[in-house]
C-alpha cells in the first residue's frame, strides 16, 4: 500500500470555497458561504425588520403574519387552522397558540366550519382588519428596506430564485425539524 493511499483525503478546491467565510464589515460576525448559515442570517435580518414595523402595535411577527393571511384585503379570510399552519410553515400546535393570542386581543375570530364541525375558520374581526390595514404599508416597505441594497430586477430576480429552491425542496420544508424531541437528554459536556 502506498503512502498515498492512507493519507485521508483534502477537500475539493470547490468545497473549500463553498464552506470559506464570508466577511461584513467589523461590526457583523462572519458566516460561512453555505445555504443554512446564510438563510439563517438572512431570516433573523427578516424578523427584525418586521418586529420594528409592528412591534409597536404589540405584536410578534408570527402573529402579524396570521393576519397577513386572514385578512379581506390581501388574506383568505374563512381559512381553516390546519392550512394557516402549512402557509406559516410552523406545527399546528403553535398555529393554535397564535390564534389564542389574536383572539384573546380581539383581533380574530374563530368560527365552526358548517362543513366539517371539527375545523375552526378563521378571520379578522373588524379592529383587526383595521389593525391591519394600519400596519400593512409599514410592514411592507420594512421587507422592501431589506431589498433595498438591490436593484428592482435583481430583487425580482432573488425573489424567483428563493421561490424555485423551495419549490424543489418542499420534502423538506416540515415545522419543527431539527429541534430537540420533548424529554431528550443533552450530551454531558466530556470532562478533561
Amino acid at each position: 500500500m502506498s503512502k498515498q493511499s492512507l493519507a485521508p483525503e483534502r477537500p475539493k478546491a470547490a468545497e473549500i470555497v463553498a464552506g470559506r467565510l464570508v466577511r461584513f464589515d467589523r461590526t457583523v460576525p462572519p458566516v460561512r458561504r453555505i445555504p443554512l448559515a446564510l438563510a439563517r442570517r438572512f431570516f433573523q435580518i427578516c424578523t427584525t425588520a418586521a418586529a420594528e414595523s409592528v412591534g409597536a402595535a404589540g405584536l410578534t411577527p408570527l402573529e402579524f403574519a396570521v393576519m397577513a393571511y386572514v385578512n379581506r384585503l390581501v388574506g383568505e379570510p374563512d381559512i381553516d387552522q390546519i392550512s394557516l399552519a402549512a402557509r406559516l410553515g410552523i406545527d399546528r400546535n403553535s398555529t393554535s397558540l397564535l390564534v389564542e393570542r389574536l383572539e384573546a386581543k380581539g383581533l380574530l375570530e374563530r368560527r365552526v366550519n358548517g362543513a366539517d364541525r371539527r375545523a375552526r375558520l378563521l378571520r379578522l374581526t373588524p379592529s383587526g382588519e383595521r389593525l391591519h390595514r394600519q400596519l400593512y404599508s409599514r410592514a411592507f416597505a420594512g421587507q422592501q428596506r431589506i431589498l433595498a441594497p438591490l436593484s428592482a430586477a435583481e430583487r425580482e430576480t432573488l425573489l424567483d430564485l428563493l421561490v424555485r429552491v423551495i419549490e424543489s425542496n418542499r420534502a423538506l420544508a416540515r415545522p419543527g425539524t431539527g429541534r430537540r424531541k420533548r424529554g431528550s437528554v443533552r450530551a454531558e459536556p466530556s470532562k478533561r
